[in-house]
C-alpha cells in the first residue's frame, strides 16, 4: 500500500509546477500633449498703390486701393481658434498736421481677410479691430483684400508718402 501512496506524492508536485508557468503582463502607460496654438509662416506682405490721386483734380483714386490683395499663410490646430482684423488708415508721413479746408492727409478703406470658411473685416474710420470671427482649426492662406477706399472729406490729397497697415491676429483661445 505504500507504494500508491508514494506515486500520489510525486503527482502533486507536477501540478503545482505547471501553476507557475502562467504569464503575466505589465502595462507602461504613455501620455502627451498638444497645446492650442497659431502661427503665421507667411506673416508680412506688402501692397503698393502706387500714386492715390486722380490727375484732373487731386482727389483719390478710389480704383488704385479697392481690390488690392495679399496672401498670408498660417494656421490654426485649436477648435475654438478666432480670426480678428485691423484695419489702419493710410496716413500722410510727411505732412501729418491738419490739412486746410478742401484737402486730406488720410485714406480710409475697409480691409477683409478670408481663411477657409471664415471671414473677418474692419474698417479704418473705426480705430481698434472689428469683431473676431471664429476660425477653428484652419491650415493654408489668409487673403487679405481692401475695399471701399474714401477720403474724409473727399478733398484733394496733400502730396507726401502714405502709410498704412492692416493686421492680422489669429489666437488659439486655449
Amino acid at each position: 500500500m505504500r507504494a500508491p501512496l508514494v506515486l500520489a506524492a510525486l503527482a502533486i508536485p507536477l501540478v503545482a509546477g505547471t501553476a507557475q508557468a502562467q504569464s503575466v503582463t505589465g502595462t507602461v502607460s504613455i501620455d502627451g500633449s498638444v497645446a492650442n496654438r497659431c502661427s503665421l509662416s507667411i506673416n508680412s506682405q506688402t501692397i503698393s498703390v502706387g500714386e492715390m490721386s486722380l490727375p484732373a483734380d487731386g482727389k483719390l483714386n478710389a480704383a488704385v486701393v479697392n481690390g488690392q490683395n495679399r496672401n498670408l499663410t498660417g494656421f490654426c490646430n485649436g477648435s475654438a481658434a478666432t480670426m480678428a482684423v485691423e484695419a489702419q488708415p493710410l496716413l500722410n508721413i510727411t505732412s501729418p498736421g491738419a490739412p486746410p479746408s478742401g484737402f486730406d492727409n488720410r485714406v480710409n478703406y475697409t480691409a477683409t481677410a478670408a481663411a477657409g470658411a471664415a471671414s473677418g473685416t474692419d474698417s479704418s474710420t473705426v480705430a481698434g479691430a472689428g469683431t473676431a470671427v471664429a476660425l477653428g482649426q484652419f491650415n493654408g492662406n489668409i487673403l487679405v483684400t481692401l475695399s471701399a477706399a474714401s477720403s474724409p472729406t473727399s478733398g484733394i490729397l496733400v502730396s507726401g508718402t502714405y502709410q498704412g497697415q492692416v493686421l492680422v491676429t489669429l489666437n488659439p483661445n486655449p
